[in-house]
């Protein structure tokens, strides 16, 4: 009917011609919040994971000026008794707030100027419908009123990349406060929300920006990657999902699991970066297809700023480790930072990290998210103590490939005096730490696998060269010992046959000692090459 009043079904339409992974079930939730006390939603993801998406479906399924019964009929949606209900039976306000923000900036106009351009839009299109009224009764609260009783049919609202405004507008106040202030006049007027509009449904990265210590639009009820409750379901692909389309595509399912995985959340368990295995699946092949925004770029100056110890935080994520964190203090934007913890809950919801919500921690999610990491920190802005770390990495790599197993004690030695007091120190899993600390440049070029099972045993860390290395690396199997011998460590390799795993590597293959003897603190190291 307009642009942005009843848009139609195309855009999920276009979806639908797709490989499209039915996510309908997420109409059923809103739809039994229609017209109740939780008929505001706001649901905020990581870029990538379908926001868009689903956002285009609620307008196909909720818009009175189309027909989507052959779009939705087949789908999962259709299971419940609230289908035929609500399918094409509301008028519908649809807004990219991105849109927007890219044409005031094509304008050379502030940001500033958007609340008031997004509210003549709607204006605009809800004018065309009543075109004879005078100034007074124009207002946006007066005409929705005016249409509701004019055909009996509510609004929805569907808002898209809402918080764009909160994260382009990020040194201007002026603008963010107008903005707010335009979705508070929609969504807590008393006049209009309770009779006109029948619920809103908003999608973005960030979750609603802080007002003091609460949220600046209340009323809204918010599903965030910390918090996504029942919405949980519909964040990503599932793993059940991920491997029917592998079957299907004949890819390698441990393969894309690495890639891709990695955002479990406690109500479901695995979720899959939906936008990455689909441009996998497309291409055939496993790689990053993450893409540099303004969020990476801020994200790039936090780090290199060494805020409150971050890139040593970042160089332990990149290794493996789970770092603690409080998101309680976080303020819902991309300016107000007091402390690490502030950056690692925005990485959160950027969807760099995720968050195990049973241990309040952090880790990197899977291997295209840690080759963005180690993208930032290899840039040539970053500080010489990173810059450092990787050259005796890269140093201590190359001693072990070539079988210099002193210099190789040696440099795990050095690890360890900077990384662990003496007292804390003091057992094999410590050991370990210090060795994927050590080796963290090698995170580059190899699989790190841990606790391996092989042979008769289980290796404490295997090192499978990348499909895509071109250099022809060894693999490396490092076997850990505690007052022990770094000569015994091989022999239990040999015994307990730990080269089964990689029997069919079909490149050399090393075997790499480490032991720690408490009382000397010495640290020793044997290298056999098989």
């Amino acid at each position: 009917m307009g642009i942005y009043l009843n848009p139609g079904n195309s855009g999920f339409e276009q979806i639908c011609r797709g490989e499209y992974i039915d996510m309908t079930g997420l109409i059923g939730f809103i739809n039994q919040r229609i017209s109740g006390p939780d008929k505001l939603t706001c649901i905020n993801r990581p870029r990538r994971f379908g926001k868009s998406y689903a956002a285009m479906m609620l307008c196909a399924y909720y818009d009175c000026s189309c027909d989507s019964h052959a779009l939705f009929d087949k789908k999962k949606i259709t299971r419940t008794k609230e289908y035929r209900i609500h399918l094409n039976q509301y008028n519908v306000i649809y807004l990219d707030i991105t849109g927007f923000i890219s044409s005031m900036e094509k304008q050379l106009k502030p940001l500033c100027e958007v609340p008031m351009m997004i509210e003549n839009a709607v204006q605009k299109d809800l004018l065309a419908v009543i075109p004879d009224l005078n100034q007074e009764d124009r207002l946006i609260d007066n005409l929705l009123q005016y249409i509701e009783k004019m055909d009996g049919r509510r609004f929805i609202f569907i808002i898209d990349e809402w918080d764009a405004m909160i994260r382009e507008a990020a040194n201007d106040k002026t603008a963010q406060e107008a903005y707010l202030n335009l979705l508070r006049e929609w969504f807590k007027n008393s006049n209009f929300t309770p009779k006109a509009v029948a619920a809103a449904y908003m999608t973005g990265i960030l979750p609603i920006k802080k007002d003091g210590a609460q949220s600046a639009i209340s009323d809204f009820r918010e599903y965030t990657v910390l918090n996504p409750g029942q919405f949980a379901k519909f964040t990503g692909f599932t793993e059940g999902e991920v491997k029917k389309r592998c079957k299907r595509k004949k890819m390698d399912f441990e393969e894309i699991k690495a890639w891709y995985d990695g955002y479990d959340f406690s109500e479901m368990g695995a979720v899959y970066n939906p936008f990455s295995v689909m441009c996998a699946m497309e291409s055939g092949e496993c790689r990053s297809f993450w893409r540099e925004t303004s969020a990476a770029e801020s994200l790039k100056t936090y780090i290199n700023m060494d805020f409150d110890g971050m890139q040593e935080i970042v160089s332990r994520l990149i290794i493996g480790e789970e770092i603690e964190v409080d998101t309680g203090g976080f303020q819902n934007d991309f300016e107000t930072f007091k402390s690490r913890d502030d950056i690692l809950t925005l990485l959160i919801h950027l969807g760099y990290l995720t968050y195990k919500k049973s241990e309040h921690t952090v880790r990197i999610p899977n291997e295209e998210v840690r080759n963005e990491f180690r993208s930032i920190l290899k840039g040539n802005d970053v500080n010489r103590k990173w810059m450092e770390l990787i050259r005796r990495s890269q140093k201590l790599l190359e001693d072990t490939i070539g079988g210099n197993a002193d210099a190789v004690a040696a440099a795990i030695e050095e690890v360890r005096k900077e990384q662990y007091a003496s007292t804390y120190y003091n057992n094999e899993q410590a050991l370990r730490s210090v060795i994927k600390f050590a080796y963290i440049v090698a995170f580059g070029q190899y699989m790190k696998i841990e606790e391996m099972p092989s042979g008769k045993g289980i290796a404490d860390v295997v090192f499978i060269p990348k499909k895509m290395s071109l250099s022809n690396l060894p693999a490396m199997i490092i076997e850990l010992k505690w007052n022990r011998t770094s000569g015994g460590a091989i022999s239990q390799m040999k015994e307990k046959g730990y080269l089964e795993v990689l029997k069919d590597y079909g490149g050399e293959i090393l075997l790499v000692g480490i032991n720690y003897d408490e009382k000397t603190k010495v640290h020793t190291c044997e290298i056999e090459r098989v």
